[in-house]
């Protein structure tokens, strides 16, 4: 199954799962559509973004004047992410970075002591207030409260192609917060990326008002400096040996579907 993104021409990007996960894909799309809470998942978070753009909204207003007054450029970023199932929109957040950085660095993942960022960008992005604007994009029904970290479209193919199951995380909308975010630091590499998909994947298939919960409060606790060990203990969460589990389950489950219809995997 092919399925080509609606994007800017500069920007086109095509995803081909291999069949054997086209199949699981679709064993996972089945599942979802038992799980009557990913309905009521939706309406719940976007009234409570609508809520908490109410309570932020002088929060977000002061940070903005803060950026705006200790670099050049706007006080607010926009960039191209890929949402549920592939589909590009623009995500907004707080500007971190020195204007138009990019332009000379290039498209690439933000390091570990990145000089990109500013000074007030490195507060921003430790307390998370650089992700509040995307209140926003919940309430435009492109991001919901919880679910995967969407991905920039120029980096999707090759990640399509080094990490099993990749496409599988764009079944549901992508999240401001989500059970790999509070289990894992941001990706810096495949093998990260890959823990990261693991984690995405075993909360699409267990998603509960249960696991919601203790993920929104877990990731309160992150933000005062809570380990991801703490996190973990306290509310419960699955252990990486769970999850890694699960994750290998469901690629064992894709290559034997090529075999039950006769097909070389």
């Amino acid at each position: 199954m092919s399925t080509i993104l609606e994007m800017p021409q500069d920007a086109a990007v095509l995803l081909v799962p291999p069949d054997s996960e086209t199949s699981a894909q679709c064993q996972l799309a089945e599942e979802l559509g038992q799980n009557g809470y990913l309905n009521v998942k939706i309406v719940l978070e976007f009234g409570l973004a609508a809520l908490l753009l109410v309570l932020t909204a002088p929060i977000i207003l002061i940070c903005a004047l803060l950026v705006k007054l200790t670099s050049r450029g706007p006080a607010f970023y926009s960039q191209t992410r890929l949402g549920l199932g592939g589909r590009p929109y623009r995500i907004y957040k707080l500007r971190t970075m020195y204007h138009q950085c990019e332009l000379r660095s290039g498209p690439k993942w933000s390091q570990m002591g990145d000089p990109r960022v500013t000074p007030l960008g490195r507060v921003l992005r430790r307390t998370h207030l650089d992700e509040l604007p995307q209140l926003w994009n919940i309430l435009r029904r492109e991001m919901g409260l919880i679910g995967p970290r969407p991905e920039r479209p120029e980096f999707i193919p090759s990640l399509v192609k080094a990490v099993p199951l990749y496409p599988m995380r764009m079944l549901i909308r992508p999240g401001v917060t989500g059970l790999a975010q509070v289990h894992l630091p941001p990706d810096t590499d495949l093998d990260s990326v890959r823990a990261k998909v693991a984690h995405d994947l075993y909360y699409i298939r267990n998603a509960s008002p249960g696991m919601d919960l203790r993920i929104v409060v877990a990731t309160a606790l992150k933000v005062f400096g809570a380990s991801f060990t703490l996190l973990r203990a306290c509310f419960s969460m699955p252990a990486p040996g769970q999850v890694e589990r699960d994750y290998q389950s469901l690629q064992q489950s894709t290559e034997a579907a090529p075999a039950r219809r006769g097909l070389p995997s």
